[in-house]
């Protein structure tokens, strides 16, 4: 019988979780729907969600090809992203000298403005892939590494110390104290970075590209089609959401524990 209710519940459960969510698009979306029809603005200053809807469906094609484009973009650049901030990591948390000395560094790539970084990007390597990799690796590679450099600091003393009296080699504390202890503070890190993401690989394909959502909406913009501007909009948002819900599922994955805990205080 309980096996029989298992889908029931697991419904109930996301209905209470993404209720509200869903609730306050729909209040917001049918809001905005009702001011454009009473207010009878030109469609060209605010078009309606189902005029969006409609482009959208029109347009689905060229969108999802665009899409596509931009979706390679961000893959790639934040597998990278995420790639150098492990092995960042690994290096100031096992030499804090590095710490004192790349940090700074650091901190300065993010001071820079992309408005300004991302034509330079594009003339330096070209119009292909690899500018878009550049600098979505730029935007998303700090907060990574920051959450994963805390991580291995918030480790247990008293587990490390154990460890140590046992005869434990450096790598050995690090795989199985250190490492485990950051896994939080990294999928907190990889939540905000994947947000990032996809706006990074966006204004790349502003400074220069031949696909990708930010060149459809370049166009869409100077053809004064705010609908299919909002359009990809959507689109781009919907990306990120999907994006940002892979990534809780990778943490559920990789740490179990922590959902033991939720059901169990």
């Amino acid at each position: 019988m309980s096996i029989a209710y298992a889908p029931l519940r697991a419904f109930a459960r996301l209905s209470l979780h993404a209720g509200p969510a869903v609730l306050s698009v729909a209040t917001l979306f049918l809001g905005w729907e009702a001011y454009v029809h009473f207010s009878e603005i030109s469609p060209t200053t605010l078009p309606a969600p189902s005029r969006i809807l409609l482009q959208a469906l029109e347009q689905r094609e060229a969108l999802a090809g665009h899409t596509l484009a931009t979706l390679q973009a961000t893959t790639f650049g934040f597998t990278c992203s995420l790639i150098a901030a492990f092995l960042f990591s690994l290096l100031v948390d096992f030499f804090p000298l590095l710490r004192r000395a790349l940090f700074p560094v650091f901190i300065i790539t993010q001071t820079l403005p992309l408005v300004a970084i991302a034509p330079l990007i594009v003339l330096w390597f070209g119009f292909g892939l690899t500018p878009k990799i550049v600098l979505v690796a730029l935007v998303t590679f700090f907060p990574m590494l920051v959450a994963m450099v805390q991580g291995y600091a918030a480790t247990d003393r008293d587990l490390e110390a154990l460890l140590v009296s046992m005869g434990a080699s450096r790598w050995r504390i690090f795989a199985m104290a250190r490492l485990p202890s950051a896994l939080p503070y990294f999928f907190a890190g990889l939540r905000i970075s994947i947000t990032y993401a996809v706006v990074g690989a966006i204004f790349s394909e502003y400074a220069g590209a031949a696909r990708g959502l930010g060149i459809y909406i370049l166009n869409a913009k100077n053809n004064f089609r705010p609908d299919l501007v909002l359009a990809a909009v959507f689109v781009s948002a919907t990306l990120t959401l999907v994006l940002f819900g892979t990534t809780v599922l990778l943490q559920r994955a990789a740490m179990p524990w922590a959902r033991l805990g939720e059901k169990n205080p």
